[in-house]
């Protein structure tokens, strides 16, 4: 049976600095990532278990944990792949035109995103996603790792705003660390990620590189 697998980076733990510290990526990516991969497996063998036995009566928790664990790897692997150290700047072509239609300028979408991103309850993520039903863009708010979010959307941005993700070097200012996550946008991969979802596919997948 096929387990899930914890990806290598795109680049070097130290690549994102001074943004992002090589301290602060590794813990994230071997140890935070790692665990929500290894939660997966666990899960789903609970689960395997669970039917053998029939006895269902922890169904309710067993899914809980399930999307919690693969959605906190899902959005961790978009999350590497959004970001590059020879990110930052704005994007080009489609892309940016259908944000200037949706939003009415990129300055005003990174606000919303930064909004969104700065001003999540607790945990979670602020996420640029395509709504195919209206065929836009839309700014959602994740909620620890699933929910708050439209059943239909595909994410195509994502910023991380648990606190391990920042803490250690940017402490409680939250807004500080999402500004500097625009410095390191890859708008290639963003870009790949928006053509997939408007040709109707997840764009969940890493594209080639």
């Amino acid at each position: 049976m096929s387990q899930y697998v914890l990806p290598d980076l795109p680049y070097d733990y130290a690549a994102l600095e001074p943004a992002i510290t090589g301290e602060i990526l590794e813990l994230h990516h071997s140890k935070h990532h790692a665990a929500y991969v290894k939660g997966a497996n666990d899960t789903l063998e609970r689960l395997a278990e669970t039917r053998e036995k029939g006895d269902f009566s922890g169904i309710v928790g067993l899914e809980k944990t399930f999307a919690f664990n693969l959605s906190g790897h899902v959005l961790h692997t978009m999350f590497w792949d959004n970001l590059s150290p020879d990110g930052g700047d704005r994007p080009d072509g489609e892309l940016a035109a259908a944000i200037d239609e949706h939003f009415g300028s990129f300055d005003a979408f990174a606000k919303q995103l930064s909004a969104a991103t700065t001003l999540v309850q607790g945990s979670g993520w602020g996420v640029l996603a395509w709504e195919p039903l209206s065929r836009r863009l839309v700014v959602e708010q994740v909620y620890d790792h699933h929910g708050n979010v439209g059943v239909n959307t595909t994410p195509v941005l994502v910023f991380d705003a648990w606190e391990h993700a920042y803490y250690l070097q940017y402490r409680n200012v939250r807004p500080d660390y999402v500004q500097k996550l625009w410095s390191l946008v890859n708008w290639a991969d963003v870009t790949r990620r928006f053509d997939a979802a408007r040709a109707g596919g997840t764009g969940l997948v890493a594209p080639a590189r």
